[in-house]
């Protein structure tokens, strides 16, 4: 069990997803993200495995929640700045991305 304060060192911010590339070196299929968080944090890569749940082109655009103070992670040739959140896929392919309901929100706004 973790505590209110151990939850609140996860710092969780809305992107938006600026540029979508493939990603043919990694082991399992994923693309490579560029999000934007706005002035405070600029863009950060991502690589993510959405390949079969989503096309690049509805990609483009979204909205997105990502971890952005975890460490950079080496992912093949690749180093992913964020951890964008999704869920599994019910058909095992990819991940469902968390993405908020309204667009009432802002770049770089915080999960609290």
């Amino acid at each position: 069990m973790i505590t209110y304060e151990d939850f609140e060192k996860v710092d969780i911010r809305l992107g938006k997803i600026v540029d979508v590339r493939d990603f043919p070196e990694a082991r399992k299929p994923a693309y490579k993200l560029l999000i934007d968080f706005g002035a405070e944090l600029g863009t950060k890569k991502s690589s993510v495995q959405l390949v079969g749940t989503y096309q690049k082109e509805e990609l483009l655009g979204m909205m997105v929640a990502c971890v952005v103070n975890f460490p950079v992670r080496r992912v093949g040739p690749f180093d992913s700045e964020v951890l964008t959140l999704g869920f599994k896929n019910t058909d095992g392919l990819g991940y469902v991305l968390v993405t908020p309901s309204k667009e009432t929100v802002q770049l770089g706004d915080r999960l609290s």
